[in-house]
C-alpha cells in the first residue's frame, strides 16, 4: 500500500472475522447499499454451508484498516468454478484451458448466488475505494490467482474500477419503477441498475428505455398502473390474472416476523423443487433461510398461493431501503427485489401472478420505489419491467488474455448497446395524448 503507508490490508478467511456492527456501519455510508451485503446475509451464507470452500466459494474478504478503524472492505471469494455468479465467463475459462493456462482459481467480488446490483466495494471515500481495488488485484497477483471480477457493481464501484484499469462488461436487467407517466411519449434515461438518480456522464451508463415523461408521481393502485400500459399489454395482464383467479387460486402475504415457521418450511419445499426440476440441487440451504428469519426478518416478504385452503406456490421478495439524501428513516426509498419462487401444482400463468403481479400490486400499495426482477428475462418487459444496464469490472493477470478479453468486451458492449436501442421500440406503455 505505497500510496497510504498507514493503511493496513488484512485478508480474512471468513466474514465472521469482521464485527457485524462495524461492517454494517461502513455499508450504511455507501451510495447504493442493499440487504444482500449486510453482515447478517454474508454470515448466513457462510454458516449455513451455502457459500463455503466445499461448495466452491472460499472466502478471502479484503479489509483495509487505519488503526482499529475499518476504512474499506469487500466480499472476496476464490472460485474453482463459475456457478452462481450470473455474469457468464465459461468461454473465457475454455479459452484458458485450450491454451494450457489455468483460469481457476479466480476471484470474485460478489454476493454469492445474488445478481442484484449495488455497492460491492465498501469504502470511507473514493481514495480508500481505489486502494481497495489495488489491494485486491495485488493480492491476487501475488497468490497466482488468474483474475478478479467485480460483479453487479454500483456506479461508484464501476468508476473506481475503470480508473484503476479494470475492464467493464455490461449486461441487461429488467426493473419496474413506481412512476406514472405524466407527459407525452418519450424515452428518458434510466439509472444504471441498483442506483437511484440517473448516472452521471463517464460512469458507464448506457441509454435505456424509460417511461413516457419520466414524471415523479407514483401509481395509486394496480388499475392506475394498468391504465398506463398499451392496450395489448393491459389486455394480456388482465387475461393472465383472470386465469389464475378462475383456477381458484388466492394469495396472501406476510412480512418479516409475521412469516411463520410453517410458511418458511413450505417456501423451501417450493424453492427446492424448482431447482430439482432442472436437475440441480438448490444453492441455498434450509438453514440459510432459518438464519434470515432469525437475523434479518425485516428484509423478507412472502407471497403464498392457496387453492381450496391448501398452499400450492410461493414467491419470496426481499425489501431494502436506499438513501434519498436525508438522514432519517422517513427519507429512505423502499426497493423490492424479486428473488425465489416455486410451485407444487401446475396452474396456467401462476408464475406471472406470483412473481410479478402480486409483488407489483404490493409495491404500489406500500409506496415502494422500484421492483428489480433479477437476472435476464426479456419477457419481463410485457409486465412493464424495463431494461437497465448492469455492469461488472474485470482484471486479468495474463497480459495476452487481458488484451483478448478487452477486444471481446468492446464487441460485446456494442451489441448490448444495440440491444438496448432495439428495446426502445418495444415500450409496454401507451402513447400519452
Amino acid at each position: 500500500m505505497a500510496e497510504e503507508a498507514h493503511i493496513i490490508a488484512r485478508v480474512l478467511a471468513s466474514p465472521l472475522e469482521v464485527d457485524a456492527a462495524t461492517w454494517n456501519a461502513l455499508l450504511a455510508q455507501q451510495s447504493h447499499p442493499t440487504p444482500f451485503l449486510r453482515h447478517e446475509y454474508l454470515a448466513a451464507l457462510h454458516e449455513s454451508g451455502s457459500a463455503t470452500p466445499r461448495t466452491g466459494w472460499t472466502p478471502r474478504f479484503m479489509t483495509l484498516w487505519e488503526g482499529d478503524t475499518l476504512v474499506a472492505a469487500c466480499p472476496l471469494y476464490l472460485k474453482n468454478h463459475s456457478y452462481g455468479e450470473y455474469v457468464f465467463d465459461w468461454a473465457w475459462a475454455s479459452a484458458y484451458e485450450q491454451h494450457g493456462v489455468p483460469y481457476y482459481p479466480k476471484a470474485v467480488v460478489a454476493v454469492p448466488f445474488t445478481p442484484v446490483p449495488g455497492t460491492r466495494l465498501l469504502a470511507r471515500d473514493g481514495a480508500m475505494r481505489a486502494l481497495l481495488v489495488q489491494a485486491v488485484c495485488q493480492w491476487c497477483e501475488q497468490e497466482g490467482v488468474s483474475s478478479v471480477h467485480v460483479l453487479f457493481a454500483s456506479g461508484d464501484d464501476v468508476q473506481t474500477s475503470a480508473e484503476r484499469g479494470l475492464k467493464l462488461r455490461h449486461t441487461v436487467q429488467f426493473h419496474w419503477k413506481n412512476v406514472a407517466p405524466t407527459l407525452g411519449t418519450g424515452v428518458s434515461s434510466l439509472p444504471q441498475a441498483g442506483e437511484g438518480p440517473p448516472a452521471s456522464p463517464g460512469r458507464g451508463a448506457l441509454a435505456a428505455l424509460g417511461r413516457p415523461g419520466g414524471g415523479s408521481n407514483q401509481f395509486t393502485d394496480f388499475d392506475h398502473f394498468l391504465a398506463s400500459l398499451s392496450q395489448d399489454k393491459r389486455k394480456k395482464i388482465r387475461q393472465e390474472r383472470r386465469r389464475v383467479a378462475e383456477a381458484g387460486v388466492r394469495f396472501r402475504w406476510s412480512r418479516g416476523a409475521d412469516i411463520s415457521a410453517a410458511d418458511w418450511d413450505f417456501f423451501y419445499r417450493c424453492y427446492e423443487r424448482t431447482y430439482l426440476e432442472h436437475g440441480n440441487p438448490p444453492y441455498l440451504t434450509r438453514d440459510f433461510f432459518a438464519r434470515m428469519a432469525a437475523h434479518m426478518p425485516e428484509a423478507w416478504l412472502l407471497f403464498v398461493a392457496e387453492r381450496d385452503g391448501r398452499p400450492i406456490a410461493t414467491s419470496l421478495i426481499a425489501i431494502g431501503a436506499i438513501p434519498s439524501g436525508g438522514s432519517s428513516q422517513k427519507d429512505s426509498n423502499l426497493v423490492a427485489y424479486g428473488r425465489y419462487w416455486g410451485a407444487l401444482e401446475r396452474v396456467d400463468c401462476l408464475h406471472f401472478e406470483a412473481c410479478y403481479y402480486q409483488p407489483l400490486q404490493w409495491c404500489i400499495a406500500h409506496g415502494v420505489q422500484r421492483f428489480e426482477g433479477g437476472a435476464q428475462g426479456e419477457h419481463k418487459m410485457a409486465r412493464a419491467l424495463l431494461p437497465v444496464q448492469a455492469t461488472s469490472a474485470h482484471w486479468l493477470a495474463h497480459p495476452a488474455f487481458a488484451e483478448a478479453v478487452e477486444r471481446f468486451l468492446e464487441r460485446e458492449g456494442a451489441g448490448v448497446e444495440g440491444y438496448l436501442q432495439e428495446l426502445q421500440a418495444r415500450s409496454p406503455f401507451k402513447t400519452m395524448a
